[in-house]
């Protein structure tokens, strides 16, 4: 067994947050009517994706009734429709769409984490919910040949540039803020891009554009195709979730 395999064993198994624990639960017993014949998966939700992955796409949490039905990420939600897609046309994924563990989707040179494990009430995970999970995030990360993290929204933003001061990396002060575009290239460390997530509410109303998506995957590829890199920092756009 594999230590990545080990770790998703681990990850799974958790029940470090008994408000997680009690939701993550109550939805997977209470379900969605179009899915009331599935077996919700109701864990938290370990990454997915290409173990020789030198990108790394950090979301926010499971979706109530996506990964957290699922148990993959951003599997069977319009979040997961959205980003697959993207990652299809940018040549990250075999196939446009991802519903099912068991559908055939895989990714190339991508992986795919959360900032938290587990669906939190309302989409918002305290920041003792979060620490807890920070380790799961180190080392599921230490495990990957990452060179470019693609944060999706203000607070996997932040839990990047917390994973990245575990490493006692040297961050900028005052610490960077989340934008649309921002970019965060550090000595020793994958270079943060900061992208609007790709929840409904950002989508559906035109703030996160597939033109959007597709430029930042682009600018992803970009990034990855650099050898040398100098300490530099840029932001673009507004603070946002």
């Amino acid at each position: 067994m594999t230590r990545l395999v080990e770790l998703h064993r681990e990850i799974a198994q958790c029940r470090a947050c008994p408000r997680l624990v009690s939701w993550r639960e109550q939805v997977g017993r209470e379900k969605r009517r179009a899915y009331r014949d599935w077996e919700y998966w109701a864990r938290p939700v370990p990454g997915f994706g290409d173990r020789r992955a030198a990108l790394a796409i950090v979301g926010l949490a499971p979706g109530a009734h996506g990964a957290n039905r699922t148990g993959r990420m951003f599997t069977g939600d319009s979040s997961g429709q959205f980003l697959y897609a993207g990652l299809y046309r940018a040549g990250f994924a075999n196939q446009p769409v991802g519903e099912t563990k068991d559908d055939g989707l895989r990714l190339r040179g991508t992986y795919i984490v959360a900032a938290a494990r587990c669906v939190p009430p309302d989409n918002r995970p305290t920041p003792d919910e979060l620490s807890r999970c920070a380790a799961f995030l180190d080392r599921e990360l230490e495990l990957l040949p990452v060179r470019v993290l693609l944060a999706l929204g203000a607070i996997a933003w932040d839990a990047s540039l917390r994973h990245l001061e575990r490493r006692g990396l040297p961050i900028p002060r005052p610490r960077p803020a989340f934008a649309h575009g921002a970019q965060l290239s550090v000595p020793g460390a994958p270079v943060l891009l900061g992208c609007y997530h790709v929840s409904r509410q950002n989508t559906q109303t035109g703030k996160l554009t597939e033109a959007m998506w597709d430029a930042i995957l682009a600018r992803s590829k970009e990034l990855l195709s650099v050898d040398g890199r100098t300490a530099q920092w840029s932001g673009a756009q507004r603070r946002t979730h």
